[in-house]
C-alpha cells in the first residue's frame, strides 16, 4: 500500500461515510447499534498464543483469494472450529472486494461459537464504528497512519463506549513511538498493537520487519503481527519474537485447507511459547 494509496483509500472512505449518514443520521445508526445484541468478548489464551483469520476476498497485491462464490459462513466457521480468536472480515468494496453485509453475516454466524468479528476498513469516522458494531462486530481496525491524534481519540472513544475492541495498526517505528504516546494518554483498556509487515512503498511484505520492530511494541496490550505469517514456522517465529497473536489472511483464503493451516499455526506458535516459558 503506497501512501498515494493510503490517501485513496481515506478519500473512498470518508465519500461512503458521507453517503451512509444521508441515508442514516448517527443518532438513527447509534439506537440500532445499542439494539443489536452484544458480540462475543473477545478471550485470549493467558500467556500463549491466538490467531486472528481473515475473511478477504481480494487483495491489491495478490488479486482475487478464495474461491467463486464464496461461502462466507462456511469460511468462518471453519476458522472459529479450527481455534481462531476473532474473524476479521474486510469490508472496503472497491479495492477488496468487501462489504457491511459481509460483516453482518460472519457476527450472525461466530455468536454460536463465542468468537467475535472485527471490522478492518480504512477507518477515517467513528460514524464507521458505530455501523460495525450495528453489524454485530466485537472489534474494528484503527490504521494510526490515517488518523489525526483527534481522530484517533475519537474513535477509540466510541469504540469503547459500544463495547469494541481496537487493534491499532503500525508501520515502521514512528507509527509506533505514535501509538505509545496515544496510550501513555488514553490507556490500554480494550486495545491491541499490531504491526503490519507490508512495506508502503513496494506493496511487498517483508517478514523481517516484525522482528525488527516488536521490541518498540508497547507492553500491557496484546502485540498482534499481521502480514508476513503465512506456515505453522512463521507463526513460531512471531511468538518467539514476543507476539501474542497474528493476523493471517492471504495464507488462509488461498490454502486449499484453512482449518488445518490454522490449527497448524496455533499448534506450532502456542508450543513455542511454552518452551520459552520452562
Amino acid at each position: 500500500m503506497s501512501l498515494d494509496f493510503l490517501a485513496q483509500m481515506a478519500a473512498a472512505s470518508r465519500e461512503r461515510v458521507r453517503a451512509a449518514r444521508t441515508a442514516c443520521a448517527d443518532a438513527e445508526l447509534l439506537g440500532r447499534a445499542r439494539d443489536t445484541p452484544a458480540p462475543p468478548p473477545l478471550r485470549l489464551q493467558p500467556g500463549g498464543f491466538d490467531l486472528i483469520a481473515e475473511l478477504k476476498l481480494r487483495s491489491p497485491a495478490a488479486g482475487s483469494l478464495g474461491t467463486p462464490g464464496e461461502n462466507v459462513a462456511a469460511r468462518v466457521t471453519a476458522y472459529a472450529r479450527a481455534g481462531a480468536a476473532a474473524v476479521s472480515v474486510l469490508t472496503e468494496p472497491t479495492r477488496f472486494d468487501g462489504s457491511l453485509e459481509h460483516l453482518r453475516l460472519a457476527s450472525r454466524t461466530l455468536t454460536s461459537a463465542g468468537v467475535p468479528a472485527m471490522r478492518k476498513d480504512f477507518l477515517v469516522d467513528p460514524y464507521q464504528v458505530i455501523e460495525a458494531r450495528a453489524a454485530g462486530a466485537g472489534g474494528v481496525l484503527a490504521i494510526l497512519r490515517l488518523l489525526s491524534a483527534d481522530e484517533l481519540e475519537t474513535l477509540v472513544a466510541q469504540a469503547r463506549s459500544l463495547g469494541l475492541f481496537v487493534l491499532l495498526e503500525a508501520f515502521d517505528e514512528p507509527d509506533l513511538e505514535r501509538m505509545q504516546r496515544f496510550l501513555r494518554r488514553a490507556g490500554g483498556e480494550g486495545l491491541l498493537a499490531g504491526v503490519n509487515s507490508r512495506d508502503l512503498k513496494t506493496l511487498q511484505v517483508v517478514p523481517s520487519r516484525l522482528e525488527e520492530l516488536a521490541a518498540c511494541l508497547p507492553t500491557g496490550i496484546p502485540r498482534v503481527a499481521e502480514s508476513g505469517v503465512g506456515t505453522a514456522e512463521d507463526a513460531r517465529r512471531v511468538a518467539e519474537a514476543g507476539y501474542d497473536l497474528a493476523l493471517v489472511g492471504s495464507a488462509l483464503m488461498s490454502g486449499e485447507d484453512p482449518a488445518a493451516l490454522a490449527g497448524a499455526m496455533l499448534s506450532a506458535a502456542r508450543a513455542a511459547r511454552a518452551g520459552a516459558g520452562r
